[in-house]
């Protein structure tokens, strides 16, 4: 019998400097297993719905084991999928598809992942946090904030999104979750209240790596811990200004490989080697971090 080969792939726009293929090539070869990660770049355009049915055909089909979703598909695939697992509904947005019972199903494993490896920040318990961003990453973190206990503002650039966000999170929030534009005036009035500064927005993704969510004349929250989700490159500007400032921060490549190995056991029903998976992106991340270690914030 020919040898089975186990075929993943992630949909999104743009992917030139998406990591996932290294991450799952690293878990394949570890555990033995024959099989490839594509990418699947999908333009937003009239016709995109139309690649996205397309590929999930295949996963229907059986020829494509599974998907990731990233920016800016997370909540455009959930009507095109037959089942949601109970954190993914409740998010609305989803990051792993696969098929389970017979049912072409979505899953988010972006909130586990990100509440697991946000324990290695020294963050008090129940701080308030500032989520910046309400896109389909800002939903997933959202929720395991709220999940765990914290009080949330959201900041965003598109107020309504961040309202409609918030509303459809307040059911499960102990305290309404509070809405500001992300700018320096409103931030600026609660900087001194927070105790967790999360970045849920593209803002210092390669290639634009030296634009910043955090407004460049403010100062960062005094005792906050920052987390940003951009994990390429791992040395954002946020990052760097938080550093420089004497604040705990973190990228999110804890994240990214977390998120990551929740939906490789998805697919494959094997535990996923976290250890080589982890090691796999800090070779892909070292040269980057060497090009960018003598840059000076400005």
């Amino acid at each position: 019998m020919p040898e089975q080969r186990i075929n993943l792939g992630l949909i999104g726009w743009p992917l030139d400097h998406s990591l996932s293929p290294r991450i799952h090539q690293a878990a394949l070869q570890e555990l033995g297993l024959a099989g490839r990660y594509c990418l699947y770049a999908i333009e937003p355009n009239h016709i995109q719905d139309v690649a996205i049915l397309d590929l999930l055909e295949h996963v229907a089909a059986g020829e494509i084991d599974g998907l990731n979703v990233t920016l800016p598909y997370k909540q455009t695939v959930v009507p095109l999928l037959a089942a949601l697992t109970p954190s993914a509904e409740c998010i609305g947005a989803v990051n792993t598809i696969y098929m389970e019972n017979g049912l072409l199903t979505g899953d988010n494993t972006d909130a586990a992942g990100f509440q697991n490896d946000l324990q290695q920040l020294p963050v008090e318990k129940h701080t308030p946090a500032l989520l910046l961003g309400a896109g389909g990453a800002a939903r997933a973190v959202l929720f395991s904030l709220l999940k765990a206990g914290y009080s949330v503002g959201v900041a965003a650039r598109n107020l309504l999104q961040a309202q409609e966000l918030a509303h459809s999170f307040n059911a499960i929030a102990n305290t309404p979750v509070e809405v500001l534009p992300l700018e320096k005036n409103a931030l600026s009035q609660i900087s001194r209240k927070i105790g967790l500064l999360v970045n849920a927005t593209p803002l210092g993704m390669s290639p634009d790596t030296e634009t910043c969510p955090w407004p460049e004349d403010l100062a960062l929250p005094l005792h906050a811990c920052v987390y940003d989700l951009v994990y390429n490159p791992v040395d954002t500007l946020l990052v760097r200004r938080a550093c420089q400032a004497g604040l705990p921060a973190r990228s999110g490549l804890g994240m990214l490989v977390e998120q990551a190995a929740l939906a490789f056991e998805r697919w494959t029903g094997y535990t996923a080697p976290r250890a080589v998976m982890r090691q796999a992106v800090q070779d892909a991340c070292e040269p980057r971090i060497r090009q960018t270690s003598q840059r000076k914030i400005k």
